[in-house]
């Protein structure tokens, strides 16, 4: 209510100043008509002195007189044509007067319906960071995280025999539980099977090992699995595992930029903005991470209150099956299309399942699932992105077209 009250204060008094001006006029302003009266009566007065002292002849002052009444008799007129056109401009000002008043006032209406947040509250600055403290203080922790998070697709079928060496890797790890070897493979293999919930688990105890050792990248890896097994969200957690790996490394890619999915969960766009767009100007074109913040930050700029270009994305070969190699593939047997395909989806979707990928990528695994005839693969993968795309609607409805030709998606 307060600033509707400052606004409509500053446009009645910015509107009251221009009103004023255009009915007073210039102020102190004198018609020339009446400065020229008073010149000629003055001639009249000089005349009449010139007689008297006998500068000049009567007849010539009679001529003099006759001159200067007659000019004393336009200029009264002019005068009173001017007093009359001032009044009829008074009220016509009065009409520009109010339409004026009714630009402001609508103009300002318009610009803020168009501009602002009809009906949202105020928002100061301090508010804001309040806001944002409080978010952070109230952050869930890992446990409570995965309770509310989404329910994970079912993990893709796996032969037999290689479920039977992960129970004898788990046995080992058991009783081996400072076997680093180990507890890295345990760690790989359990995020691919789609455990990861064992897998931070195990790279908890891989930390544990190696003690002071421990780079960046571990206490990154740490927090990554946490925050896929909360859905995407940033626990206490996973953000004290990211604040201890840039204590290690400052220049953590990884960790930069989940701090900065932080940042925005706990609603600094300003900050969050910032860290993404550094991470995007210094990392590699093919990093990650690229594609998930090229998809993001513009509308995060946006949120940030940032004028913001995105930069050209260089052009680079994307990783995994191409068109050329589809069409390659539709001349083949149906065993050979397959295990051309085979090997070329799988390096792209362990990728995919560990890093991330760009939209372009998750459209393309999701087509190749669907020319090997797997469904369900390609709609676990559907479902994966529309996790990791929520907020990017962009990025989402470029996968969403993939989805639709695999058959998983309407």
């Amino acid at each position: 209510m307060g600033f509707w009250i400052i606004i409509g204060a500053l446009a009645l008094g910015v509107s009251g100043i221009l009103a004023l001006a255009l009915l007073r006029g210039r102020a102190g302003a004198v018609p020339a008509a009446a400065y020229d009266l008073h010149v000629y009566r003055d001639q009249l007065k000089e005349v009449d002195r010139d007689l008297a002292r006998g500068i000049i002849p009567e007849t010539e002052a009679e001529r003099a007189r006759t001159e200067v009444s007659r000019r004393l008799l336009a200029a009264d007129a002019e005068l009173r044509a001017e007093t009359s056109r001032a009044g009829k401009g008074n009220r016509g000002n009065i009409s520009v007067v109010l339409g004026l008043l009714a630009i402001v006032l609508g103009g300002s209406l318009a610009l803020y319906g168009q501009l602002g947040a009809p009906g949202y509250g105020d928002l100061p600055l301090e508010t804001r960071l309040a806001a944002s403290d409080q978010a952070r203080a109230e952050r869930l922790s890992q446990t409570e995280a995965e309770a509310q998070a989404p329910a994970r697709p079912p993990a893709p079928e796996v032969a037999a025999d290689y479920l039977a060496l992960m129970e004898k890797l788990r046995e080992t790890v058991r009783d081996r539980p400072d076997d680093l070897r180990g507890l890295r493979l345990l760690v790989r293999n359990e995020a691919a099977l789609g455990n990861v919930a064992a897998a931070y688990a195990a790279q908890k105890e891989v930390i544990r090992v190696k003690g002071p050792k421990a780079n960046a990248d571990d206490h990154a890896l740490l927090a990554d699995l946490m925050i896929a097994a909360a859905g995407g969200y940033v626990s206490t957690e996973a953000e004290a595992a990211l604040r201890v790996a840039l204590q290690v490394d400052p220049e953590n890619p990884t960790s930069r930029y989940y701090l900065g999915l932080y940042l925005m969960q706990v609603d600094r766009p300003d900050a969050a903005f910032r860290m993404w767009d550094r991470l995007l100007r210094n990392s590699p074109p093919d990093a990650p991470w690229v594609g998930p913040i090229r998809a993001r930050i513009e509308d995060l700029a946006q949120r940030a209150g940032v004028t913001y270009q995105l930069p050209q994305a260089q052009t680079l070969a994307p990783r995994g099956p191409a068109a050329d190699d589809m069409d390659a593939a539709a001349d083949m047997s149906p065993e050979e299309r397959q295990d051309m395909i085979r090997g070329m989806v799988s390096g792209l979707a362990a990728r995919i399942e560990n890093e991330g990928g760009a939209p372009e990528e998750w459209a393309r695994l999701i087509t190749a699932y669907g020319v090997l005839g797997e469904t369900d693969l390609a709609r676990a993968v559907w479902d994966d992105a529309q996790k990791a795309f929520w907020d990017a609607p962009g990025s989402l409805d470029r996968i969403r077209d993939s989805a639709v030709q695999a058959g998983v998606a309407e």
